[in-house]
């Protein structure tokens, strides 16, 4: 393997050797790639398009979510930022390679979340608008048009988690591969009419099988806090450690969301919702109010205590579903401006 990781450190010495206007495009690339960004951008997107394809963006998101922190575990992948100093490849001073605010996760490295999780939420709305261009042109290279902005997508996502030094490249491949394998075997296993008691339960058994599988691992000797001691020690800033890396944190928001997503679906505004059809200017401003209160809400209450941190985490998740569904809706909906206008007799 570690003939494998210095190939890959090498790959990522000629990507950050690269012109520096392209160390803007690769940051950006890797916070689009962000599994958070399903939960607070591309959700409420693909939801005023299409809440049919909103709900499956969502639900894939967190079961390729859950997935992926188990797959870590098992894996106990390495990431270059730490790796290269660990292995003895290069000396904390040199300065040969870079770390970025963003380099520093504190997850095991294998198959890269960023781009397993983005292909598998991102698959749902790729075949949406595959099937829209269908119905409007009969160009094969219009309709594959959804599928090459996809694969070129989640290529630059990769890139750029080698540019940062958080994964070697045979770990994006595995994570794309698997992204695209579940986003399409997930597709057709999206709960569209389930009852509360499903997502509950579905929500307890994500967080009690992880934490019985994190117990079991422990109980057989295996130290599963290994890559947070590793990050934490060779981190070049100690502000760039994050909690939100952690993988108790995606499980929580999995837990979380899943629970979420039931409340939302089971709710009378989002039961009514299914016999209306909003007018596309209606669909646009709700986007653009839940994007910002997505966001709000994930960024406030940031507490140090660990505890506390997951527990406001958890509540935070539980709640964005609702906003995107019922909330954000019911608001624009009281807009006068935006009331449709009585028809004249």
């Amino acid at each position: 393997m570690d003939a494998l990781y210095a190939s890959g450190v090498l790959f990522a010495e000629v990507l950050q050797s690269g012109p520096p206007c392209l160390e803007r495009f690769w940051l950006w690339a890797t916070f689009l790639g962000d599994p958070k960004c399903v939960f607070i951008v591309c959700f409420p997107l693909a939801y005023f398009l299409n809440r049919k394809v909103g709900v499956a963006v969502l639900w894939i998101g967190l079961i390729s979510e859950w997935l992926n922190v188990v797959l870590k575990w098992f894996l106990f992948g390495e990431r270059p930022f730490w790796w290269v100093y660990e292995s003895g490849f290069t000396s904390k001073d040199s300065g040969q390679l870079r770390q970025f605010p963003v380099s520093c996760e504190t997850g095991p490295g294998s198959p890269s979340g960023h781009c397993m999780i983005t292909g598998a939420a991102l698959w749902p709305m790729v075949t949406a608008l595959s099937a829209a261009a269908s119905r409007h042109s009969s160009s094969r290279l219009v309709q594959l048009a959804p599928f090459v902005g996809y694969f070129l997508l989640l290529l630059a996502v990769g890139l750029s988690r080698i540019f940062i030094l958080a994964h070697f490249p045979h770990q994006v491949l595995g994570g794309i591969l698997a992204g695209a394998a579940l986003g399409w075997l997930l597709e057709a296993h999206v709960p569209t009419r389930r009852e509360l008691r499903f997502y509950g339960l579905t929500s307890l058994g994500l967080l009690l099988s992880a934490c019985l599988m994190y117990c079991a691992m422990i109980a057989l000797g295996t130290d599963l806090d290994w890559s947070i001691h590793l990050a934490t020690t060779w981190c070049r800033n100690p502000d760039w450690i994050r909690m939100d890396t952690r993988p108790f944190a995606s499980l929580i928001r999995d837990s979380g969301t899943a629970l979420g997503l039931g409340l939302a679906a089971c709710s009378s505004t989002a039961i009514q919702q299914k016999h209306e059809g909003p007018s596309w200017k209606h669909r646009a401003v709700c986007a653009l109010v839940a994007l910002p209160a997505l966001r709000l809400l994930s960024d406030t209450l940031q507490p140090e205590n660990v505890a506390l941190w997951y527990g406001l985490s958890f509540v935070k998740y539980v709640a964005s579903p609702w906003v995107v569904v019922v909330l954000v809706p019911h608001l624009v909906h009281s807009i006068p401006y935006l009331q449709p206008k009585p028809h004249a007799a």
